[in-house]
């Protein structure tokens, strides 16, 4: 009867080690934002062609800077309606491509020191899907530390006719490239 007491301590403690593992290896930190922004400014004429889109969906892992971000197309916000309408219905098509997202890494995730307050410069490389339209990308930016909470921000040009955008006015009263500046404010 002893011995069959030592074997099922020596089981529970072998079983109580592999949990152990299996928990610490699962355990990553992940941040997440889903009131991230997204602005983007295609301006190529004389009247203004911006929008902000409040409604960003982000997360990355901090141990492997794997990041994702995914967006509504109709949560971009016009300062004119009609030139909205014209974006969802003539050159988004939203209805049809109601999402635009990004899945990649932070390439240098090691250089950032997650117990210390500062900017850290950063380089994202991934795939850009809008309209439907997988492209490679690669961008930097900085991630900034405050209070333990980090932020990513950083801006690109994507040439519009690349995702299969096309309308009437690309080149004249709207730009051939757009630019796009990103604020996400983590939280984990």
């Amino acid at each position: 009867m002893n011995s069959i007491l030592k074997i099922s301590a020596f089981l529970f403690l072998v079983m109580g080690l592999q949990i152990s593992s299996v928990n610490t290896a699962s355990a990553q930190k992940v941040y997440a934002t889903k009131t991230g922004q997204i602005f983007f400014n295609a301006t190529g004429g004389i009247e203004k062609i911006a929008a902000i889109n409040n409604q960003v969906d982000s997360k990355f892992v901090e141990t492997t800077g794997q990041i994702i971000f995914g967006v509504l197309v109709k949560g971009f916000k016009f300062e004119n309606q009609l030139m909205e309408d014209h974006f969802n219905e003539n050159y988004m098509e939203s209805t049809q491509f109601p999402k635009a997202d990004f899945k990649g890494y932070i390439k240098n995730i090691k250089e950032v020191d997650f117990t210390k307050e500062g900017t850290y410069p950063i380089t994202i490389e991934g795939t850009l899907t809008i309209h439907g339209t997988p492209q490679k990308v690669e961008t930097t930016g900085t991630l900034q530390l405050k209070e333990g909470k980090p932020a990513i921000v950083g801006e690109f040009s994507v040439k519009i006719k690349d995702y299969g955008i096309k309308g009437l006015y690309i080149g004249e009263k709207i730009a051939n490239e757009a630019k796009i500046k990103v604020n996400c404010k983590y939280q984990n």
